[in-house]
């Protein structure tokens, strides 16, 4: 009995020398001089920083940032077209390519100078100014002397994909990732490969999930982008120290980067040579890669590879195969298939694509070009990656999408209904595998066409308008025809809605007044 009592005794000053311990160790200083329960708490000061730019109020048009601009100690909002002033809330009515805006050097000059006296820079006015220029430049600010003149155009010629900033604003704590200091500061994993083998997997599950792409029997590699792994592909896919470089062609209208990047490496191995059309029926010897853009970038048509032979090779470009963009007709099972986030999930600047390959000297030749280009894709980026996926897979993003797509496309394709002057693309019904239902597509892009010959300079009427689109020259096509961006936030849609309706309007008032 007195030993058992002993023994109860025993376990009782043991638990209760540990927990004095644990109690007291909480305000010892630990680690080069920090106390335990600053070790430990390490993201609580990252959290409220990322919180606390988060909460400033841009009046719902605008976006404050952690990497922003900071005046006053503060990061101020980066507005969304037309939209200015401290809180974004000063919209322009007039934001038309005839509308300019002046901006002294003084008044400019003060806001920044206040930033800069907390680094304690002095800086010259014209100093000063001749940084500023470059960077106003891609604003279409232009310079007279002491004044800025800023041209007020819509700018719908790109394809960034922020129409999903809602969804990700919706699902802010599951999509948030914090970062240490000391995260994968090696350049590879453990295993010493360039590639988080979690993300890979996950990856073949989404395209299990949605239905896209067939990973069975597939490599994957990594890439900053689709871009970087385009220009792998093609550098893959073309023979060395052949006697004549092999033609690298895609089908008209076709993404420019395709052409401006094969011709910006100048390569020994390879050149583009244009439409596809134009080597559909030749009968030489010539070693072809063929870009196929499915579904296409400007025209959203679900594209097929035209050249066949033991000499033609193919590059799908499946960026926009996913269900907000096209019905998902069936698994795409190409031996050679490229995707990226930045259309998937909106985030076109964490830079990150994949490439399903079935053969595996292509790979093997893929995965070499982003070694030795880049040393692979930076651990921060396939982390943000992976968080982001693991919402995807949730299916939600998908129902936000398809509808925010949908209701665009009826919008737009409603407001041009009446117009004999301006055309876009149809868009046909097809069975999605993905949803389960027919339904139409609703490309990232408006492949708008101006009909009339005075009107054949298709880019220059829109700009009159006040519409900056992407010139259909660029793309190979003629110039009757204009991109338009409808992946963009949605004021940049409501104004672009408002100058079209604007834009037809005047067409059926002046049919009425010729009658």
């Amino acid at each position: 009995m007195i030993g058992t009592q002993r023994c109860i005794y025993f376990v009782f000053l043991l638990c209760s020398v540990s927990l004095n311990i644990l109690l007291v160790g909480k305000y010892v200083y630990v680690n080069g001089g920090r106390r335990w329960e600053e070790v430990v708490g390490w993201s609580k000061k990252a959290a409220e920083e990322a919180e606390a730019v988060a909460a400033i109020s841009c009046s719902g048009h605008g976006r404050a940032y952690l990497d922003g601009l900071v005046v006053d100690g503060s990061p101020i909002c980066e507005c969304n077209s037309c939209f200015g002033g401290p809180d974004c809330s000063q919209f322009s009515p007039s934001c038309v390519a005839d509308v300019n805006r002046f901006v002294r050097f003084e008044e400019l000059g003060k806001q920044l100078i206040r930033s800069l006296h907390r680094f304690r820079m002095k800086v010259r006015f014209e100093e000063l100014g001749k940084q500023l220029i470059r960077s106003l430049h891609r604003f279409r600010i232009k310079v007279w002397n002491d004044t800025f003149k800023l041209e007020r155009f819509f700018d719908l010629s790109d394809g960034d994909p922020v129409f999903l900033e809602p969804f990700w604003i919706q699902h802010a704590a599951s999509s948030a990732v914090v970062i240490s200091g000391w995260h994968r500061m090696s350049y590879t994993f453990s295993d010493q490969t360039y590639i988080s083998h979690e993300l890979e997997k996950l990856i073949r599950h989404l395209h299990a999930i949605v239905g896209n792409a067939n990973t069975t029997g597939r490599f994957i590699v990594f890439g900053a982008g689709s871009t970087q792994l385009l220009n792998a592909a093609v550098n893959a896919l073309s023979p060395r120290n052949s006697s004549a470089p092999a033609k690298v062609v895609a089908t008209i209208p076709f993404y420019p980067v395709y052409k401006l990047q094969t011709d910006m490496f100048r390569s020994v191995d390879f050149q583009f040579e244009g439409d596809t059309s134009l080597w559909k029926n030749s009968t030489a010897s010539s070693n072809l890669v063929e870009f196929v853009t499915s579904p296409n970038n400007p025209d959203g048509k679900l594209n097929r590879a035209v050249l066949e032979g033991t000499n033609a090779k193919s590059i799908y470009d499946h960026a926009y195969y996913w269900p907000h963009f096209t019905p998902i007709i069936a698994p795409s099972d190409e031996d050679l298939m490229i995707f990226t986030i930045s259309k998937l999930t909106g985030h076109a600047g964490s830079r990150f694509g994949w490439a399903l390959i079935k053969d595996e000297d292509v790979y093997g030749k893929m995965l070499n070009y982003s070694r030795f280009n880049s040393l692979g894709v930076s651990r921060e980026t396939q982390l943000r990656a992976l968080k982001l996926l693991k919402v995807v897979i949730q299916r939600e993003i998908f129902d936000f999408s398809c509808t925010t797509m949908k209701d665009r496309w009826e919008k737009l394709s409603k407001a041009l209904f009446m117009s004999n002057r301006f055309s876009i693309q149809e868009n046909s019904p097809q069975y999605c595998t993905f949803s389960g239902k027919v339904r139409r597509p609703s490309p990232a892009y408006a492949w708008l066409r101006c009909e009339k010959e005075e009107d054949k300079e298709c880019y220059n009427v829109l700009k009159e308008a006040g519409i900056i689109g992407r010139d259909g020259s660029l793309f190979g096509a003629n110039s009757s025809y204009v991109r338009l961006s409808l992946i963009k936030t949605q004021d940049d849609f409501d104004i672009l809605l408002h100058k079209i309706n604007k834009l037809v309007g005047e067409e059926l008032d002046g049919g009425k007044s010729s009658m």
